[in-house]
């Protein structure tokens, strides 16, 4: 019998902070009317100083361990999903690992920006699949406002901070979700539209690069808008047709919370109500990689799925990278 990986349990933590859009009139040239009408956004967290990737990480993982009751001497391997870590090395991975004592797991962080949840799940269900490894804790952590320039009111009025955590194994004694495909792309030749210029090896922190604004994102984002939703959708319907699933057969969209116009686009696309998608946009805006992974959380809470359920993931980010993921409800 093949083995299956299933996601076993959730978490996701959000910093207690609130910036809201009438906070950032305060700031920059822009309205909560502008705002909310463009993006849906109306607030979003905001990590304290001395809060950080790995701390909102933590607060997320021990969340998902405690939902799929196991300890975190049970996990083989620990992947971070961040394009925000607290170093550039050591990983967040690592520092997590030491924080949860998961002496037996190896760890490792992987960025892919707003999609580096789905590509861990990817590689997570590979891992297990595979037989390499029975259990995987999966997190995404982003303490974006690290990287936002305030006085930028097209970028700052986005994004926010929060963490994601889940566990993917292929042992569970309850209802869990199966993944039953992952699709991931990415297309290099469009990396200079979301980017962050400085701080790597090619533009290394000097008092130009500071005095520039280089260490802040930039991004186009009439492009990204209009890549987004077309890589969105062609990776869902790759996952949909490869299990012979139709619209239909689609309970839930879970979506990356990165415009509320790029939400409603890939509903009507697929023509599937609003209330079946799950949005979260309103109320902590953009935090990248872990938007996914917070709002699945969120619906697993509040909605009572029944077995045989099918919920369709989808995000897109810099890179460029986009990814979808199917998962079924089972016992």
């Amino acid at each position: 019998m093949s083995i299956k990986a299933k996601i076993v349990g959730t978490g996701s933590y959000l910093p207690e902070k609130v910036l809201t859009n009438e906070a950032l009139e305060k700031m920059v040239d822009t309205s909560d009317e502008w705002i909310v009408s463009r993006t849906g956004m109306k607030e979003r967290r905001i990590a304290r100083e001395d809060e950080f990737t790995s701390d909102m990480g933590y607060e997320a993982a021990v969340r998902a361990l405690e939902d799929a009751n196991i300890t975190s001497n049970e996990v083989d391997f620990i992947l971070v999903a961040t394009l925000t870590p607290d170093y550039a090395f050591p990983s967040t991975a690592c520092l997590l690992q030491a924080r949860l004592k998961a002496d037996k797991a190896a760890a490792m962080d992987i960025q892919a920006a707003c999609t580096g949840y789905l590509y861990a799940l990817s590689l997570a269900k590979s891992f297990v699949e595979s037989g390499m490894y029975k259990t995987i804790l999966v997190v995404a952590s982003e303490k974006l406002s690290s990287i936002v320039n305030y006085k930028d009111r097209n970028t700052c009025i986005l994004f926010g901070d929060g963490a994601s955590a889940c566990v993917v194994s292929s042992h569970t004694s309850k209802k869990s979700l199966y993944l039953s495909k992952v699709s991931l792309g990415a297309d290099g030749t469009l990396s200079d539209l979301l980017m962050l210029p400085a701080g790597g090896a090619r533009a290394p922190a000097s008092l130009d690069t500071i005095a520039a604004d280089l260490h802040y994102l930039k991004m186009e984002g009439k492009e990204v808008f209009k890549h987004a939703v077309r890589r969105m959708e062609s990776s869902s319907k790759e996952c949909m047709d490869h299990l012979g699933l139709e619209e239909k057969d689609i309970n839930w969209i879970v979506p990356h919370q990165a415009n509320m116009r790029i939400i409603e686009a890939i509903a009507k696309r697929f023509n599937v109500s609003m209330e079946k998608v799950y949005v979260t946009i309103h109320k902590y805006g953009n935090t990248s990689a872990s938007s996914v992974g917070i709002a699945l959380d969120e619906l697993l809470k509040e909605k009572e799925l029944q077995v045989g359920d099918n919920l369709l993931l989808t995000a897109f980010g810099a890179g460029l990278t986009w990814g979808s993921a199917i998962l079924t409800v089972e016992e």
